[in-house]
C-alpha cells in the first residue's frame, strides 16, 4: 500500500496537448511561491535556534556561596518565619538528616521552587543543555529547487511500459529579474533616441508591403486547408487568430479578408451532414485510424466554425452598442464596414450550409437585423431569407425562420418593417401543396399477396415474381427523396405559424403599415386556409374597406384575398360578393399612368378570379359595366397596362354572350348610360358604345393596335381578325410584364425607317439622266441629218424639265 501511494499517475498525452500555456505558467508560479515560502520558513527557524544559544550562553549555574550572601540580605522577620517553620534537627530520623544534608550539596536544591508540584527531573530536562539541543536538530544542506518534469511519450518493452520524462530547468527569478531591470534601462535608452520620420509616400508603401505580406499569408493557409482538409485542419485556428489584427494600419482590411476567406472555406469543406457529437460509449470504443482521423476532422471543424461564428457575432454586437475595445486598434466608423462583412457572410453561410450545425443560431442573428434602420443591412438580411425560402424544398429551415419572424413581431408589438413579413410570399408551400394532390390522385402500386399469387400464377412465376417484387422494394427504400407525408406535416405548421400572426395583425393592429403584407399574403395562401375561419375572415376584410381607413392598393388586397377565398373551398359558403365587385369598380379610376401604373397586375389578378373563375355567378350588367369602364382606363395608362386591359376585355367577349352589344351605335332598352355611378348593376351600360376603340386603334404602340382592331371585329379566333399565337395564348398579368416599360425602353423596339426623300430622289435623279441621255442621242442624229431641233425649248416644253 505504501508503494501504492508513493507512485505518480502519469498524466497522458492527450491530458498534456490540452493543457494550455496559461495554466502551466499558473503551475510554475505557484511551485516557485512554495519554494520561496519554505526557504523563508528555514531562515525563521535558524534564527530562533541562534537566539537560542545566545540566551544559554548568558545564563550561569550559581555557586552556593552566591545564594547564600543574597540570602543575607533578607529581612529578619523572614529569617524569624523560617526558624519558626523549620523543624528542629533532633526531631528528624538519621536517614531524613543524611538525606538532607546530601541535597543541600547540589545548587538546583536551593534555587528550586519547592512549593512546585513538579518533579525535579522536568526541569532538569527543560532547561539542563540548549546547546545539547540544539546539536540534535537534523542538519540541513541548501538543495537546489525541485525541477518540473516534462512528460515524454512512454517506451514499452518486455517488462511492460516505461513512463519517459526529462527534467524542465527552473528559471532563476533573481537573474530574471536583473535582466528585465538591465532591459528596461535598455529600453529606456532606445526611447530616448528619436524615432525617424516618415513621409507619407514612405508611409503608404509600407503600408503596402505589409498589406501584401497578410495577404500572401491568408492566401497560402487557405490553399493549404483546401488542398488537404484533413490534415490541415489546425491551421484553421491560425487563419481564424488573423482576425484579432493588431496592426492599426491594415488591422481593418485584414480582417475583413480572413472574414470572407473563412466563410469560402467553411462553405467549401463542410460535408453535406449535421455533425454529432459523440457519445462516451462512442469515445471509449476503439476504432480504424481512418475513423479516429475522420472524427479529429469534423470535431475540429465544428469547434473552429463554432468561434468563427462567435466572432462574426461580437463584430456586430461592437458595432450596435458602438462599443470600442480596449486596443482602439480600430476606429468607430470602421466597425460598420466590418460589421457590414460580418453580415454578409453569415447570410451566405444561412444560404448555402442550410444542413450545417449552428444553422438555427444563424437564423436568431439574421432575423432582427432584416428590421436594421440601416438599409443596406436590412436589405442583405431580407434577401438572403427570400433566397432560402426559395431553395428550401424540405421546409426544415423554412420553419425555423417563420417561427423566429412571428416571435421577432410579436416582441416588437408589431412595429417591424413591412420587408419583414413580405418574405413569408415567398415560402414555397403552394407548389409542394399542388403536387401533393397530383400525386395522390395517383393510383399506387400495390403487391400481390401470397393467396392471389398461388391462385393465379405457377410455381416459376411465383419465383420470378417474388425476385422482383424484392428489388422494387429495395429501390424504394433507397431512394433519397424525403417522405411526402413529413413534408405535408412541416407545411402544415409553417402555415399554421404565419395565419396566426396575419391575424394576430388584423386583429390588434389595422393601422399599423404592416398591414398590406398581411392582406398580400392572405390573398396569396387563402386557399389553404380552414373553411371555419371563411366567414369571420370576410367579414373583417368587408369593415376594412368600409372604414375607408385604407389605401386604394390595400382595398385591392383586401378584394383579391375574398375572391381567394371565395373560388377555393370557399364555394360550399352561401356568401354575396356583390360588395366586393361595386368596390373594385369603384376603384378603377383611382389607375393612371403615373406611379400607380404598377398595381395594374393586382386588378387583372382580380378581374380573373372574379370573372373569368365565376362566370356562371356573375350577370350580364356587371359584365357589360366593367367591359366599358375598363375600356375607357386603357386611354389613361401606359402600353403595357393598356395590353393587358384589353386581353382582359378580350376574355369577357368570348366568355360572355352578348357583349358585342357595345359594338353597335344603336341602344337597347331605357334609360342612359351614366358613367359616373359607382353601381355596376344600375349605369344602363347597355345604352352606350366602345368608341375608345378607334382611339386605340391609332396608338403609337403596335402590340395596343392589334388588340383594338381585333377587339372591334369581335374577338374572333379564327379568320383575318384573329390574333397571333403569341399574343393569344398568354394571359392578361403575362402580358402587363412582358411590355413593361422598367428599363425606360420600347418594348418591342421601334424599327429604324430609312428616309424615303433621299431614295425618290436617287431615283428621279436616274431616271432624269436615262431621258436626257436619249434627247441627246435625238439631237445628234437630227443635228447629222441637217435638222436643227430647239433643244432648250424641246426640254422647257418637256414635262421632266
Amino acid at each position: 500500500l505504501k508503494a501504492e501511494k508513493n507512485t505518480k499517475r502519469v498524466p497522458s498525452f492527450r491530458k498534456l496537448l490540452r493543457t494550455s500555456q496559461i495554466k502551466l505558467d499558473n503551475k510554475l508560479k505557484n511551485k516557485q511561491y512554495k519554494q520561496k515560502s519554505a526557504a523563508k520558513k528555514y531562515r525563521k527557524e535558524q534564527k530562533k535556534l541562534r537566539e537560542a544559544v545566545r540566551d544559554a550562553i548568558s545564563r550561569k549555574p550559581f555557586p552556593l556561596e552566591e545564594c547564600k550572601k543574597k540570602q543575607v540580605g533578607k529581612s529578619k522577620k523572614w529569617e524569624e518565619k523560617e526558624e519558626e517553620d523549620a523543624l528542629p534537627l533532633d526531631m528528624m530520623d538519621e536517614d531524613d538528616l543524611k538525606l538532607m544534608e546530601d541535597l543541600a550539596q547540589k545548587a538546583s536544591f536551593l534555587t528550586r521552587d519547592l512549593s512546585s508540584n513538579e518533579p525535579v527531573h522536568i526541569k532538569k530536562r527543560k532547561h539542563e543543555s540548549v546547546i545539547e539541543k540544539y546539536e540534535k536538530v537534523p542538519r540541513r544542506l541548501q538543495t537546489e529547487p525541485e525541477k518540473e518534469l516534462i512528460h515524454l511519450l512512454p517506451i514499452k518493452d518486455k517488462t511492460g511500459i516505461i513512463p519517459q520524462a526529462v527534467e524542465k530547468p527552473v528559471l532563476n527569478v533573481a537573474h530574471d529579474e536583473e535582466e528585465d531591470t538591465e532591459d528596461m534601462e535598455e529600453a529606456e535608452d532606445f526611447n530616448e533616441e528619436p524615432l525617424p520620420v516618415l513621409t507619407p509616400e514612405e508611409m503608404a508603401a509600407q503600408r503596402r508591403q505589409k498589406l501584401q505580406e497578410r495577404k500572401m499569408h491568408i492566401a497560402a493557409l487557405a490553399s493549404a486547408i483546401l488542398s488537404e482538409p484533413d490534415s490541415n485542419i489546425k491551421k484553421l485556428k491560425e487563419l481564424r487568430a488573423m482576425l484579432m489584427e493588431q496592426d492599426p494600419n491594415v488591422a481593418v482590411i485584414v480582417r475583413k479578408l480572413v472574414m470572407v476567406s473563412l466563410m469560402e472555406i467553411f462553405k467549401d469543406i463542410a460535408p453535406s451532414y449535421k455533425i454529432r457529437p459523440l457519445t462516451e460509449a462512442e469515445k471509449a470504443t476503439k476504432v480504424k485510424k481512418e475513423t479516429q482521423k475522420l472524427r479529429e476532422f469534423e470535431e475540429g471543424l465544428v469547434s473552429q466554425y463554432k468561434f468563427y461564428l462567435e466572432n462574426l457575432e461580437q463584430t456586430i454586437k461592437d458595432w450596435k452598442q458602438r462599443k470600442l475595445k480596449k486596443s482602439n486598434v480600430i476606429s468607430l466608423k470602421a466597425y460598420k464596414g466590418l460589421a457590414e462583412v460580418a453580415v454578409k457572410c453569415l447570410c451566405e453561410l444561412l444560404v448555402a450550409l442550410p444542413h450545417f450545425n449552428f444553422h438555427n443560431n444563424i437564423i436568431v442573428l439574421i432575423v432582427p437585423l432584416m428590421n436594421d434602420p440601416s438599409k443596406m443591412i436590412s436589405e442583405l438580411c431580407v434577401e438572403a431569407v427570400k433566397k432560402l425560402f426559395k431553395q428550401d424544398k424540405l421546409g426544415y429551415a423554412s420553419l425555423g425562420v417563420v417561427k423566429v419572424i412571428s416571435g421577432l413581431v410579436r416582441g416588437r408589438n408589431y412595429d417591424v418593417r413591412p420587408e419583414v413579413l413580405k418574405v413569408f410570399l415567398h415560402l414555397r408551400i403552394k407548389e409542394v401543396e399542388l403536387q401533393k394532390d397530383s400525386e395522390d390522385i395517383a393510383p399506387k402500386k400495390k403487391f400481390m399477396t401470397y393467396k392471389e399469387k398461388r391462385k393465379n400464377l405457377s410455381r416459376m412465376q411465383r419465383k420470378w415474381k417474388k425476385a422482383e417484387e424484392k428489388l422494387e422494394r429495395e429501390l424504394l427504400e433507397a431512394e433519397a427523396s424525403e417522405s411526402k407525408e413529413k413534408k405535408l406535416k412541416l407545411h402544415t405548421e409553417t402555415l399554421n405559424i404565419v395565419f396566426v400572426t396575419y391575424f394576430r395583425i388584423l386583429k390588434k393592429a389595422q393601422k399599423s403599415p404592416l398591414l398590406p403584407a398581411v392582406l398580400e399574403g392572405l390573398a396569396k395562401f387563402a386557399h389553404l386556409i380552414n373553411v371555419e375561419f371563411f366567414d369571420d375572415l370576410l367579414i373583417v376584410l368587408h369593415s376594412l374597406i368600409a372604414s375607408g381607413d385604407l389605401s386604394y392598393r390595400e382595398s385591392l388586397h383586401c378584394i383579391l384575398s375574398a375572391f381567394h377565398i371565395l373560388s377555393g373551398q370557399g364555394d360550399v359558403l352561401n356568401i354575396d360578393p356583390m360588395k366586393f365587385y361595386t368596390h373594385l369598380y369603384k376603384t378603377l379610376f383611382s389607375l393612371h399612368a403615373g406611379g400607380t401604373n404598377e398595381d395594374i397586375g393586382i386588378v387583372l389578378q382580380c378581374l380573373d378570379v372574379m370573372f373569368a373563375k365565376r362566370r356562371k355567378q356573375v350577370s350580364q350588367q356587371r359584365a357589360l359595366a366593367f367591359l366599358k369602364r375598363l375600356s375607357i382606363l386603357a386611354l389613361h395608362v401606359l402600353p403595357n397596362s393598356s395590353v393587358g386591359v384589353l386581353a382582359t376585355n378580350r376574355v369577357f367577349m368570348q366568355t360572355f354572350p352578348r357583349m358585342d352589344l357595345l359594338l353597335d351605335n344603336e341602344s337597347q332598352g331605357s334609360g342612359i348610360y351614366l358613367p359616373e355611378l359607382d353601381e355596376p348593376e344600375h349605369c344602363n351600360a347597355q345604352n352606350t358604345a366602345l368608341w375608345e376603340l378607334h382611339l386605340l386603334q391609332r396608338h403609337y404602340h403596335p402590340t395596343v393596335q392589334k388588340f383594338a382592331s381585333h377587339l372591334i371585329a369581335g374577338a374572333p379566333t379564327e379568320g383575318s381578325g384573329a390574333l397571333p399565337l403569341d399574343l393569344s395564348q398568354r394571359s392578361a398579368t403575362e402580358l402587363f410584364e412582358t411590355y413593361c416599360m422598367k428599363g425606360m425602353t420600347f418594348n418591342p423596339p421601334v424599327a429604324s425607317v430609312t428616309p424615303r426623300r433621299k431614295d425618290t430622289f436617287s431615283q428621279r435623279d436616274s431616271f432624269v439622266d436615262e431621258e436626257l441621255n436619249k434627247q441627246l442621242q435625238q439631237y445628234i442624229s437630227e443635228t447629222v441629218a441637217h435638222k436643227p431641233l430647239d433643244f432648250a425649248k424641246h426640254l422647257k416644253e418637256s414635262s421632266l424639265a
